[in-house]
């Protein structure tokens, strides 16, 4: 179970494992969308916290921050970690969907306050995606009564409920359920906005892995992870050809196990 470092339920915070464990490597996520940290909860329970001192960001339903407060307000969340710590230990920084965008702000900060990268079906193509463009003007017009549906019918095209179980895929609608209208419509203007090109990514210079699903039915994430890829320097890409946009929640998908078998955990000597 995952509980909050900062009572204050209205702030951005961090979330954390119930067991904390400052001398392994810090393990930030950043969430899709939604912004609900502990839906990482099934990954974490698969082998992550073997290896990580675990936080999980996670926005409120109606934050309507810009990308610079929110990468100033996550940069400080880290820097606050580290000074309750070890400054000299590793911190890995993985972002889905929405917090793959995130997490690419951050990484192009200087200082920047992470060593690893790890993105996941990143909506750094969202522009690049026409339908979704003309779609997420949608989402702002939409007579309210009929959003709850709205949020419905797109929840089958977000996960392969096929591989996903049960409960994880009601703990993923009711995320979805509790951000509300007007913030949905904000976080769908920021992917439309956002913009990262060939230039900025040269200058990343953090060991980065890129996830990619196969069967992404909301973003063209196979061909953003060649292109990230080809442009960050010391980058490379795993692809999961049969699995959907949200992957981390799905049964056969096993986080941990993917950085081992690429050698990005701590103390491999591919990331050193």
């Amino acid at each position: 179970m995952l509980v909050a470092n900062n009572p204050i339920q209205n702030q951005i915070r961090f979330l954390t494992p119930a067991s904390v464990q400052p001398h392994k490597p810090l393990f930030a996520f950043l969430p899709g969308m939604d912004g609900a940290g502990h839906l990482l909860q099934w990954q974490i329970n698969q082998g992550l916290a073997d290896a990580f001192d675990i936080r999980c960001l996670a926005i409120p339903p109606d934050d309507l921050s810009t990308w610079d407060v929110l990468t100033d307000k996550v940069a400080e969340l880290l820097l606050a970690e580290l000074d309750n710590g070890d400054r000299r230990r590793l911190v890995y920084l993985c972002g889905e969907s929405f917090g793959g965008c995130l997490a690419l702000k951050l990484a192009t900060l200087v200082p920047c306050p992470i060593d690893r990268l790890i993105l996941v079906n990143p909506a750094s193509c969202f522009n690049r995606r026409p339908w979704m463009q003309w779609g997420s003007y949608m989402t702002g017009i939409l007579p309210p009564t009929f959003y709850p549906l709205a949020v419905m019918g797109f929840w089958p095209f977000l996960a392969s409920l096929g591989r996903i179980a049960r409960t994880h895929a009601q703990d993923l609608l009711a995320a979805m359920q509790a951000v509300s209208q007007q913030t949905s419509a904000w976080r769908v203007a920021l992917m439309r906005e956002f913009e990262i090109g060939k230039t900025q990514l040269r200058r990343i210079p953090q060991p980065a892995l890129v996830i990619a699903s196969g069967h992404d039915s909301i973003l063209s994430s196979l061909e953003e992870s060649q292109r990230l890829t080809q442009y960050i320097p010391n980058a490379k890409r795993v692809v999961l050809p049969e699995s959907g946009h949200t992957c981390l929640l799905e049964t056969d998908v096993n986080l941990y196990a993917i950085l081992k078998e690429q050698d990005f955990l701590p103390g491999d000597e591919s990331v050193a």
